[in-house]
Order: C-alpha cells, then sequence, then structure tokens
C-alpha cells in the first residue's frame, strides 16, 4: 500500500490548528512575508500543498509536529 496526503483533509487540519493557535489567515500570510493570502486560502482549500520549508514553518508556528498537519491515506 502507498501512501499519498489526503489535501482537502490536510486543508482542514491547517484551519483548525490555525484557529486553535488564535491566528489568522492575515497573520499566516505576515509570518511568510507572502504579499497575499492567496497560497494559504488555497492549503486550507486542499487545492495545493505547502512545500517542505513551509511545512516545517507551519510546525514551528502551531507548536506541532508536521505529522500533526498532514493527514496520509493508504492506497492499495
Amino acid at each position: 500500500m502507498l501512501p499519498i496526503i489526503n489535501m482537502e483533509e490536510t486543508g482542514s487540519n491547517i484551519v483548525r490548528l490555525r484557529e486553535d493557535a488564535g491566528l489568522s489567515v492575515r497573520d499566516l500570510q505576515d509570518i511568510f512575508g507572502f504579499a497575499t493570502p492567496q497560497a494559504i486560502y488555497k492549503w486550507q482549500r486542499g487545492v495545493s500543498m505547502p512545500t517542505i520549508d513551509n511545512l516545517l514553518v507551519l510546525s514551528l508556528t502551531f507548536r506541532v509536529p508536521i505529522e500533526r498537519i498532514l493527514v496520509v491515506d493508504q492506497v492499495s
């Protein structure tokens, strides 16, 4: 069985963890230094995934291991 990242559920995790941390999308935009919040909205909707380095920043920002951000499904 091969693992694949469930992008929609991972996006839901990002929303939940962001809210649990008391952060707004604008707060994350400022942390990452993004000119617009579009990438963050795409992550949250499961349209795209953060890069590895951005996952690391999310992990440190939310104070959780990367494994708590990613939702991995097993596919046969």
